[in-house]
């Protein structure tokens, strides 16, 4: 994979619980060096470090709160301090919240948007610039691309009366990836995942998870952490993909 002076190093936002812990592990697994960032989540993210160092020798975790620019811009050079170098991002942080189209504002649009969407770009940017800098730094053959893979969400091919602020900013988030993928080009490829109704959301349950059940095909199961954390490999892995999003359901992965 890499020469041992090159531990491939990526950056798993929301890592401390749920399926940002299994992407992380997933990722330990297969020979990656983790940093676990969290928020709030301290126990769990000391946790998932521990796990992830067990697997790999390697892993550190980097408390941030992706809702606030300046914090947001220091984060890609906190990890480069810490750990030397960074190669992938992968962006399973999410505000995730519950609004309508009755109860819709102007503030919960812009807590979503900031972390969802805006913190992604922040991120992109700091890690193609920290890659070039590499790179300019290393013969041609030694020169090495980045990876950013964003989590999306079935809420975009599926669309409900509620969580108006989450699916929207998902939607920036998908536009997003579109215009990073040509920006970054070819320092940096952006690859969107999108898995199909999941219930390991907190929010996602009573009558918010049957108006999101009644909008998807008969057919459609939940797909698990293991199934989206398979696709994020893929994702890290081909290096044909860039400007793409991989629709993760029960039947597997496919491009959209």
């Amino acid at each position: 994979m890499s020469s041992p002076s090159h531990i491939p190093t990526v950056l798993v936002t929301g890592a401390a619980k749920l399926r940002g812990r299994e992407i992380a592990l997933k990722l330990a697994a297969n020979g990656w060096r983790v940093a676990v960032h969290y928020r709030d989540s301290v126990t769990e993210a000391t946790k998932t470090v521990a796990d992830c160092a067990y697997l790999t020798g390697g892993a550190a975790a980097f408390r941030t709160n992706l809702g606030n620019e300046t914090a947001v811009r220091k984060l890609v050079p906190t990890v480069v301090e810490h750990l030397g170098h960074l190669d992938a991002v992968v962006h399973c942080a999410s505000t995730f919240e519950h609004d309508t189209t009755h109860n819709f504002s102007f503030a919960a649009m812009e807590k979503h948007m900031r972390s969802n969407a805006g913190a992604v770009i922040l991120i992109s940017q700091a890690l193609h610039a920290h890659i070039q800098q590499r790179n300019d730094k290393l013969a041609q053959a030694e020169q090495k691309s980045g990876v950013v893979v964003t989590l999306l969400d079935q809420n975009l091919w599926n669309q409900t009366p509620d969580f108006v602020s989450y699916t929207l900013s998902k939607a920036a988030l998908d536009a997003a990836n579109s215009m990073l993928a040509r920006a970054l080009h070819p320092i940096v490829r952006v690859v969107g995942v999108a898995q199909r109704l999941s219930q390991t959301q907190p929010m996602l349950k009573g009558e918010p998870l049957d108006n999101v059940r009644q909008h998807l095909p008969e057919s459609a199961t939940a797909c698990s952490a293991a199934d989206t954390a398979s696709a994020v490999c893929i994702a890290l892995q081909d290096a044909t993909l860039t400007g793409t999003t991989l629709l993760v359901d029960d039947a597997g992965v496919a491009n959209d």
